[in-house]
């Protein structure tokens, strides 16, 4: 059987913290989170960064390098993915269509990607396009991509390219083709997303079908769907991803405590299939990722 990779997405970019007391908000948190989750079995953390004071979603580099520093000080081997999503969310204005309302957070691709070039992870993601989210809009328009994806290659990081529909395959490879994006990137099927691609068997075969022949490639599920596209992904070869930014709860009606808590219950599901999770190193051999 696949040996498959799990990837816990520690603290996200929505406003759950103020709701959802396991949800980790200052860089202390987020760091032991991430190691914690390394313990129970995840070899990739998927790392957002949010303001301690509030609890609101951040941008600022600093408290990214605290969450790196805390992460690699302390010895663990997990691995480090970086967002570069933030600062793609557009509300419109009622009044004024081309202004942005509250809870808008477009930011050129310099300051999207700041963080990249200084703390230089070994892995970070890369949003392929744009898409209706909730009532508002992520903005990833082709040019500022590339804008970001040069950043990627100049840190040296891996790219994880974020696949919200078939569109966004299409643009990858047209990227891919010219030299923009590296040609062996990791795939990560985003699914459940309102209003992605739905989360479901059939759309996940049918973005698979799309991706170049041999690609590396994940997937995951939003919210009630976390565990059940888990589960497909790794019947169908792929990698897996849960955590605390994609869903909240272990069961229905049963708020997961931790991201450790969800992890476990990944690995569990795994082991019913017969699989053993990757651990980082062997992760890394995988991707092929040199320590940093």
């Amino acid at each position: 059987m696949p040996t498959p990779i799990l990837t816990c997405a520690i603290t996200g970019g929505d406003d759950t913290a103020g709701r959802f007391p396991a949800v980790p908000v200052t860089p202390r948190q987020i760091a032991e989170s991430a190691i914690e989750a390394c313990r129970a079995g995840a070899a990739i953390a998927h790392i957002h960064v949010r303001d301690p004071a509030t609890g609101k979603p951040s941008l600022d580099p600093a408290l990214y390098r605290e969450v790196v520093e805390r992460v690699r000080d302390s010895g663990s081997p997990v691995i480090l993915n970086l967002t570069t999503g933030a600062g793609a969310r557009f509300l419109p204005d009622a009044s004024a269509p081309n202004a942005a309302a509250a809870g808008s957070n477009l930011r050129p691709p310099a300051e999207r990607c700041a963080h990249i070039l200084a703390l230089r992870p070994e892995i970070c993601t890369l949003d392929m396009g744009s898409l209706n989210f909730g009532k508002g809009a992520l903005i990833n328009v082709p040019d500022h991509i590339e804008a970001i994806a040069a950043v990627i290659r100049e840190a040296g990081s891996k790219a994880e390219l974020e696949i919200f529909d078939t569109g966004h395959i299409a643009l990858a490879r047209h990227l891919i083709d010219r030299g923009v994006i590296e040609p062996d990137p990791l795939w990560q099927l985003v699914l459940g997303v309102p209003w992605g691609a739905p989360a479901n068997s059939e759309t996940m075969m049918h973005l698979r079908g799309q991706l170049p022949a041999g690609a590396r490639w994940a997937a995951f599920g939003i919210g009630r769907q976390e565990f059940p596209m888990l589960a497909q992904a790794a019947l169908l070869g792929g990698h897996v991803r849960v955590g605390l930014e994609d869903n909240l709860y272990l069961s229905q009606g049963v708020q997961a405590r931790s991201n450790a808590e969800l992890v476990r219950r990944a690995v569990e599901i795994l082991h019913a299939l017969d699989m053993e999770p990757a651990a980082p190193d062997e992760a890394r051999r995988m991707i092929g990722l040199t320590p940093r």
